[in-house]
């Protein structure tokens, strides 16, 4: 049977990696030690999912494995061998501010890791197609640097700007900016996917997400936008804003659809291909009208505050332009809008704390 690796298979990208090839009938291997507890607490671990994935997904083999263990993750790799026709990368250290405070756990957990499984996948696996989960802040802070507008409600781009119509495309620099850490250690990881697909021609691709998201996250303060702010919603929790007026644009892609660029990926992929995976044009908001849409769906007023500094790094305005996507896999679409994904989101969380969501 063909074999998917998916590391960070308890987290939101990677639980829904792990359905969504199981059901295409791969034997799915998940790789995740849980460190998403180690950084922001016990309230954001994800091993309630892991639990979830062994109990439903047939035939899910779950390995509590450090991504940054060469020894260990080439034994795994081994084991599987040619039989692995797929691996998918999603394991990280996601937050700009915890980044701060060890900025060797956080460069060693995604740019070594990184590193570790790539060489792996050449040595063991080489035929398979490497999935790299980046994120939009390679691009630094370069995007504040476009002609924004503001309005009653958020920060837009210029109307003349050739990026109004779509949002921003691939060809936007990474470099002369601000990244914070995590940042500059996701940057080496994406260039280190990209080398392994140009020099040693591997198949692999970087998919540069927007705000990553759905039912699934474990949403917390320092990750999870939209996760956070349903759960403060949900549980009356105060929430704070920190800096551009609470107007700072942020484009939504659920997990389900990321994960279904992945397939699609892997049908015929590209080596060393870049791709911009947000939520475009078609689903995306300022933080005031998502905390609108929450209070809305959740029947809830949001108790928050406000704070002048901004977070370091942060975006004023993000929309991904998801057009060279649809230029090589026109059959992808989007499943979920805004409204969708905030919706599912509600009904986690109520799941999880049914006294205040019925209160």
């Amino acid at each position: 049977m063909s074999v998917a690796i998916v590391t960070g298979a308890a987290g939101l990208i990677g639980a829904e990696s792990v359905r969504r090839f199981s059901d295409e009938g791969f034997e799915v291997v998940g790789i995740d030690n849980d460190m998403r507890q180690y950084f922001f607490g016990a309230e954001a671990s994800t091993d309630w999912s892991r639990r979830q994935l062994q109990n439903l997904v047939p035939g899910y083999q779950h390995y509590s494995v450090d991504i940054r263990d060469q020894p260990a993750i080439d034994q795994i790799f081994r084991q599987y061998g040619s039989d692995i026709r797929v691996v998918i990368h999603t394991a990280a250290q996601p937050s700009h501010d915890w980044a701060a405070r060890e900025p060797f756990t956080d460069f060693s957990v995604n740019a070594q890791g990184t590193l570790v499984l790539l060489e792996a996948t050449r040595n063991f696996a080489p035929e398979s197609t490497f999935i790299f989960t980046s994120t939009n802040k390679v691009y630094g802070d370069t995007p504040n640097r476009l002609p924004l507008v503001e309005t009653d409600s958020r920060w837009e781009i210029d109307a003349a700007h050739p990026f109004f119509e779509r949002g921003i495309d691939e060809s936007m620099s990474i470099d002369q900016s601000k990244h914070s850490l995590f940042g500059s250690s996701k940057v080496a990881a994406d260039v280190l996917v990209q080398e392994y697909g140009r020099y040693f021609g591997l198949n692999t691709g970087v998919f540069r997400g927007g705000c990553l998201t759905g039912g699934g996250h474990s949403g917390t303060e320092l990750h999870g936008f939209l996760s956070y702010l349903m759960r403060c919603c949900v549980e009356g929790r105060p929430y704070t804003i920190y800096g551009y007026q609470g107007k700072q644009v942020r484009d939504n892609i659920h997990a389900y659809d990321l994960v279904n660029m992945f397939w699609h990926f892997s049908q015929a992929p590209r080596p060393g291909e870049v791709y911009n995976a947000g939520g475009s044009r078609h689903s995306h908001c300022s933080m005031r009208e998502a905390i609108a849409l929450c209070e809305k769906i959740s029947g809830n007023r949001l108790t928050w505050q406000y704070q002048e500094q901004n977070r370091s790094g942060d975006h004023i305005w993000y929309v991904s332009d998801v057009s060279k996507f649809r230029a090589h896999f026109p059959t992808w679409s989007y499943r979920y809008d805004l409204r969708d994904i905030l919706s599912e989101i509600h009904r986690s969380w109520s799941l999880r704390h049914p006294r205040r969501a019925a209160a």
